[in-house]
C-alpha cells in the first residue's frame, strides 16, 4: 500500500500582491510640453499676419479672421475632445491633433486667399490644435498629489506659451527667404511629425492609481464627492464666474499677441516685431509656471486678482507707447512683452488648477474644455475687435481701453468666487 506520506500535497498558492504602477508622470508631462511647444505656433500669427504681401489684398480686420477662428474653434473643440481624452486616452487624441494641424497648415500654404487661411488655419490647424491641447494636461496632472497641480499644470502649457520663442523668429526667417506659403508649408509638415511621434507617449494613469504624497482617507470618515458630470458643472453658478474671468483674462492678452508686431510698428516706429512676440512667449511660458508655483502657496483667487491687475496697467502702459516717448523704446517695449506675456500665460495655468479643485479629475478633460470655451470667445472677439478698431481709425486705442477695464472687473469678481458644494458621501462606501 502506498505510504500516505508519500501522497503529494496539494499547496494553496497566495495570490501574488498587485504590483504598484510604474509612475511615468514626468515622462507624459515632459511629452506634453513637446506637443504644446509645436502647438504654440498660432502665438507667432502675429509674425505671418504683419508678412501678408500687400498684393494679396488684405484688410487688417482680413488678417485677424484667420487667428482669430483658431481660437475660437480650438477652444469649442476642447469640449469633445476633452470627453474623448476622458474615454479613450490621450494618445488617440493628441495623435488626431498632430493631423489635422500639419493638414490644415499645408493646405494654408496651398492658397493666397483669406478664406483659404481661415478654412486651413483657422478651421483645420484650430481643431488640431484644440485635440493635441486637450490631450496633455489631464493625463500629466492624474500621475501627480494635488498639491502638486498647479506646478505640473503650469509646466505642462509652459510649452505652449514658450513656442514662439522659436517659433517667430523661424518663421520671420523662413519668410524672408522663401515667402509665406513655403513657410506654412514647411512649419505644417513639421508639426505634424512632432506632434504624432510625441502624442504615441501619452497615457494615463490605470484606475485606482493614487499618486505618492496623497493622503490617504480614514476608513468611514465622510468625504466630499469632488468629481462633477459636465451637466452638474454647468449646473453651478461658480462655472459662469470662471467662464467670465476667462474670457477678459485670456481675450486681453491674445489681442496683443495677435497684434503686437503691428503694434510697435505703427505706434513706436519698431519693425523687428518678432522679438517682441519671442521675448512674450518667454513671458508667456514663465508665467505659466511661476503663477502656478504661486497659487499652490497663497491660493488661485489671489493669484488671479494680482495677474487681472498688473496686466490692466500693462496694457495702458502699451497703449502709451510712442516713438516720441521712453515707453516706445525696444529695450521697455520688450519689458512690457514680457510681463503682459506673463500675466496672460498665468491664465492658462489657473484656470485648469481652479476646475481641477472645484470638479475633480474624473471627468477634467471634458470640464476644463467648457471653461476653455471661454478662451476661444475672449481671443476671438478681441483680436477681431483690435483689427476693426485699427481700419475705422488707424489706432488700437479703444481696443486697449477696452480690454483694460473687463480686466479691472475681472479682478473685482475674483471675490465672489468659493468653491461649489458637493455632496457628502462615506469614504468606505
Amino acid at each position: 500500500m502506498p505510504n500516505p506520506s508519500d501522497t503529494p500535497k496539494t499547496r494553496t498558492l497566495e495570490p501574488s500582491p498587485p504590483t504598484p504602477a510604474l509612475n511615468r508622470g514626468w515622462q507624459v508631462a515632459f511629452a506634453g510640453i513637446g506637443i504644446n511647444l509645436a502647438l504654440g505656433v498660432l502665438y507667432s500669427w502675429s509674425v505671418v499676419s504683419k508678412s501678408i504681401p500687400a498684393e494679396w489684398g488684405w484688410s487688417e480686420a482680413g488678417k485677424s479672421w484667420p487667428y482669430s477662428v483658431a481660437c475660437l474653434v480650438f477652444s469649442l473643440v476642447m469640449v469633445p475632445a476633452g470627453r474623448m481624452q476622458d474615454r479613450i486616452g490621450p494618445r488617440v487624441v493628441a495623435t488626431i491633433g498632430g493631423v489635422l494641424v500639419g493638414l490644415g497648415m499645408i493646405i494654408a500654404s496651398l492658397t493666397t486667399s483669406s478664406l483659404g487661411y481661415i478654412i486651413g488655419f483657422g478651421l483645420l490647424a484650430g481643431a488640431g490644435i484644440g485635440f493635441g491641447y486637450a490631450s496633455t494636461t489631464p493625463p500629466a496632472v492624474k500621475w501627480f498629489p494635488a498639491a502638486r497641480t498647479g506646478l505640473i499644470a503650469g509646466l505642462v502649457v509652459a510649452g505652449f506659451g514658450l513656442a514662439s520663442v522659436y517659433a517667430a523668429p523661424l518663421a520671420s526667417s523662413l519668410i524672408k527667404h522663401f515667402g509665406v506659403p513655403t513657410t506654412m508649408l514647411s512649419l505644417g509638415i513639421g508639426f505634424l511629425i512632432v506632434v504624432v511621434a510625441l502624442a504615441q507617449i501619452l497615457k494615463a494613469p490605470p484606475k485606482g492609481y493614487v499618486p505618492a504624497g496623497t493622503a490617504a482617507p480614514k476608513p468611514g470618515a465622510a468625504t466630499k464627492r469632488a468629481d462633477f458630470t459636465p451637466g452638474e458643472v454647468l449646473r453651478t453658478w461658480q462655472f459662469y464666474v470662471l467662464w467670465f474671468m476667462y474670457v477678459c483674462g485670456a481675450g486681453a492678452g491674445l489681442m496683443i499677441i495677435s497684434k503686437l508686431a503691428k503694434m510697435a510698428q505703427v505706434q513706436a516706429d519698431v519693425q523687428l516685431g518678432f522679438v517682441l512676440v519671442a521675448v512674450l512667449a518667454i513671458g508667456n511660458g514663465a508665467g505659466r509656471v511661476v503663477a502656478g508655483v504661486v497659487s499652490d502657496k497663497i491660493g488661485r483667487k489671489a493669484t488671479l486678482f494680482a495677474c487681472f491687475m498688473m496686466q490692466a496697467v500693462l496694457i495702458l502702459m502699451l497703449s502709451r507707447a510712442g516713438a516720441d516717448n521712453a515707453l516706445g523704446s525696444p529695450v521697455i517695449l520688450a519689458v512690457l512683452s514680457a510681463l503682459i506675456g506673463a500675466n496672460y500665460g498665468a491664465n492658462l495655468a489657473l484656470f485648469p488648477s481652479i476646475t481641477k479643485d472645484f470638479y475633480g479629475l474624473k471627468n477634467f478633460g471634458v470640464n476644463y474644455g467648457l471653461v476653455f470655451t471661454a478662451w476661444g470667445l475672449g481671443g476671438f472677439m478681441l483680436s477681431l475687435l483690435a483689427g476693426w478698431v485699427y481700419d475705422a481709425y488707424q489706432t488700437f486705442a479703444f481696443a486697449y481701453y477696452c480690454s483694460a477695464v473687463l480686466l479691472v472687473l475681472a479682478a473685482i469678481v475674483t471675490f465672489f468666487v468659493k468653491s461649489p458644494e458637493p455632496k457628502t458621501i462615506s469614504a468606505a462606501a
